[in-house]
């Protein structure tokens, strides 16, 4: 057994669940062979414990390395900062330029909080939009976190029927007193949005929406939003964790012409640094005083100089651009090879952001089959792509080259009947669902 899943089972033994994110347990991708564990990462490759490179097609640090890992540029700010010391009884410079930059990026706001992870963040926005408005319901649409705020959408009634909401993430543990606090309603479905507004209307103080993930936001949903929000005095969130920066210079809200009163940011915004940022109108923002809100490593040096380099970079080197182009090339690859194979997909996600799912009765099977093809033949990768700046065109003509084998084998197997007879392993497992 490789050295990745012989530290995988000892983990297990101290770890509950075995890492820290559930988007990186080895059993989502190749239950018994992920390498689980990296020695070294450079660019878009990555090297197990055994030393073995694969190249990176799948997430790039779950979305977090837009630039490529190790980025040399973000990693000479940061050793600065390292050598003149990261953490002080003062506070960093870095926090205010970082502020100034992301309030010019995004003209509407003019202040902005700091928090070093995206689901904390949001758990920050949603605490400010309650002191603001001195209400309770939170209405949302998307994936936004494992805080209270978030996952008391799945309690229900009857505990027994907790999780069918949003199936995947699981409640326990979370105070049953929150039930009905939030309340989620589909993307671009404006109807639904209305008929939620109608029935909470009273006690609403903020609604919550993932700018973008699969589908672009339909003017006339946004709009809506909007004027809703305005004219009953409801904070409006944009959540740009995962889009913002790869789309455009900032948020993904400014392409669609939406205006919120908080927008929020993590991932992409430090290269795989931690740091995440709330940004708003300073009469939304300013209620974060009448709350408290503060955390120690908030404070650190590191994050906000990580991400005023990267922000440098991306705008340096229009990276977005790249970004576009990259996941159209694998979005047009993957379609071609299904075409090719007649192994029907469905192709879904922004450019930058890339999925597929197979059109099969056990897509398990089949996405499990392709990771496992994949792995050997060299990468890392899955039902997904997620573009970083180091992918190369050279990275993508070899991926789909693999690619082509793989749909090829997956094809033999599926007209053999029984293709599951074909894993080294037991299935994957799945995710959870979204909203969007």
């Amino acid at each position: 057994m490789a050295k990745g899943q012989n530290l995988y089972i000892k983990a297990k033994k101290y770890i509950p669940g075995g890492t820290q994110l559930l988007s990186k347990r080895p059993e989502m991708f190749l239950p018994d062979y992920w390498p689980a564990y990296y020695s070294k990462a450079k660019g878009c490759h990555v090297w197990d414990l055994d030393g073995k490179e694969y190249i990176d097609m799948i997430s790039m640090g779950i979305g977090t390395n837009i630039l490529g890992f190790a980025d040399p540029d973000v990693n000479e700010a940061v050793k600065k900062v390292v050598d003149d010391g990261n953490m002080s009884s003062l506070n960093p410079p870095e926090e205010v330029e970082l502020a100034e930059l992301m309030c010019s990026l995004h003209p509407w706001a003019n202040m902005v909080r700091y928090s070093r992870a995206g689901g904390e963040a949001m758990a920050i926005s949603v605490r400010i939009a309650r002191a603001h408005t001195k209400k309770d319901k939170v209405l949302f649409c998307g994936y936004h976190g494992w805080h209270d705020w978030y996952l008391a959408a799945n309690l229900a009634d009857d505990s027994a029927l907790d999780g069918h909401v949003l199936p995947g993430l699981s409640p326990a543990g979370v105070p049953r007193g929150l039930k009905g606090l939030s309340i989620g309603f589909n993307f671009n479905d404006k109807d639904a949005f209305l008929k939620l507004v109608h029935e909470h209307q009273n006690n609403i103080c903020a609604i919550v929406l993932e700018t973008i993930r699969n589908d672009p936001p339909n003017k006339e949903f946004v709009e809506t939003i909007r004027q809703v929000s305005k004219e009953m005095g409801i904070v409006f969130i944009t959540d740009e964790i995962t889009c913002g920066f790869r789309l455009n210079i900032g948020g993904a809200h400014l392409l669609y012409g939406i205006k919120p009163d908080i927008a929020v940011f993590a991932k992409a915004i430090s290269n795989g640094y931690p740091m995440a940022a709330i940004i708003g109108s300073s009469q939304v923002m300013g209620s974060a005083q009448e709350s408290f809100i503060s955390s120690t490593y908030w404070t650190e040096r590191i994050g906000s100089a990580a991400a005023i380099a990267t922000i440098q970079k991306l705008k340096k080197n229009n990276v977005p651009e790249h970004l576009i182009k990259s996941g159209k090339k694998i979005q047009d690859g993957w379609k071609i090879l299904s075409e090719k194979f007649n192994l029907p997909i469905h192709i879904s996600g922004i450019y930058p952001l890339s999925h597929f799912d197979f059109k099969y009765d056990k897509p398990l099977v089949l996405k499990t089959l392709f990771t496992q093809i994949m792995l050997d033949k060299g990468f890392l990768a899955s039902n997904l792509f997620y573009a970083s700046f180091a992918h190369q065109d050279s990275d993508i003509e070899s991926y789909l080259k693999a690619s082509e084998e793989a749909f090829s084998d997956i094809s033999s197997f599926v007209k053999k009947g029984h293709p599951e007879k074909y894993l080294k392993g037991p299935v994957c497992h799945s995710g959870f669902k979204r909203l969007n």
